[in-house]
């Protein structure tokens, strides 16, 4: 990441971050809640910067996520979780479901909503796959917290200069 671009992202004048995480596969989807925590910091967002919230799975980050946003208190919402294939189809459901209300609150809100909400196509709880998504939600925690300090700091931009348009008019 360049210079520019870092003190760009990492001036957030004391603007908060929600994690939002679902407790199902609670040991996997706490790789990324760590590794989206060091990534922020990297970048200029202390772990204070940051309030954590765990729920018990997936179906409930968008509400979460919604309520959290309407506060006025977070410039930024991360969802993270693991939607597994159970035997049932229920997942792709719930996979979809939360996606698409996730991408409503950023909408509705204009709080961006960052997804880390991952569904395998096919996940079973032996140490082949248990090890590749413990080592994958780290890899999506600091993707999360890229996305998330870039878009924070962009969307500032953004709204200083539409503020400094109606300032001069």
């Amino acid at each position: 990441m360049s210079q520019s671009h870092l003190s760009a992202v990492s001036s957030h004048h004391g603007q908060r971050i929600a994690f939002i995480q679902a407790c199902w596969h609670k040991d996997i989807v706490d790789q990324c809640r760590i590794a989206f925590t060091e990534e922020m910091a990297k970048l200029g967002w202390p772990a204070a910067s940051i309030d954590f919230f765990e729920l018990p799975g997936a179906f409930e980050i968008p509400l979460h996520a919604k309520v959290l946003a309407k506060t006025g208190r977070y410039a930024g919402i991360v969802a993270s979780g693991l939607v597994v294939d159970g035997g049932i189809y229920r997942h792709d459901f719930v996979a979809q479901s939360v996606i698409s209300a996730l991408m409503q609150v950023q909408l509705d809100t204009e709080v961006p909503v960052f997804s880390a909400v991952l569904t395998p196509h096919h996940f079973h709880s032996h140490s082949e796959h248990h090890d590749y998504f413990h080592q994958h939600f780290l890899v999506k925690g600091r993707e999360a917290a890229q996305a998330c300090a870039t878009t924070v700091a962009k969307l500032a931009q953004v709204r200083a200069g539409a503020q400094a348009s109606l300032n001069a008019a």
